[in-house]
């Protein structure tokens, strides 16, 4: 027989769910007009399809992401049946009890998720220049400071 807090819990992991499938589902929605509109504009056969790939590849993260979303909730789900309770990061987001498998203190460390702000289509990199081992500063990477090679730049008013 399922207590009070267990069917609180299962309905929270269907609320959630219905919520991933949902974002998921307009994810996939915006993925199409992007492409139709991309392909609109297209003036070859190549720009077409990389646009098709892009949509293809949307449509696959964001099919992922609410994989991974229903997944935490059955976790977070089990935790709450298992132990009557949940927990609270530093972040203020709740989850499952760590106990001896935590591996940092630091948020989302160890979790599989990012720790920074994602942005949507934009691919992370780190600055040039910096950290490189090389022991030459950010000025040193940068034609337009007077260091190094010349004859290259931003193409913007950087200076």
């Amino acid at each position: 027989m399922q207590t009070a807090k267990n069917a609180a819990a299962s309905v929270k992991e269907t609320a959630a769910n219905v919520a991933a499938s949902a974002k998921s589902g307009m994810e996939k929605t915006k993925a199409t007009l992007q492409e139709k509109g991309e392909r609109m504009t297209a003036h070859d056969p190549t720009q077409k399809e990389m646009a098709t790939e892009k949509k293809e590849a949307r449509k696959d993260q964001a099919e992922y992401e609410k994989q991974v979303e229903r997944d935490q909730n059955a976790v977070q789900r089990q935790a709450v049946e298992a132990t009557g309770t949940h927990s609270y990061s530093t972040t203020g987001a709740t989850g499952h009890p760590m106990g001896s498998h935590q591996m940092s203190a630091l948020p989302g460390h160890g979790t599989g998720q990012p720790a920074g702000d994602v942005v949507e289509g934009v691919v992370g990199s780190h600055p040039i220049g910096r950290n490189t081992g090389t022991g030459q500063s950010v000025a040193g990477n940068n034609p337009r400071t007077g260091g190094g090679a010349g004859g290259y730049g931003t193409g913007g008013a950087y200076r």
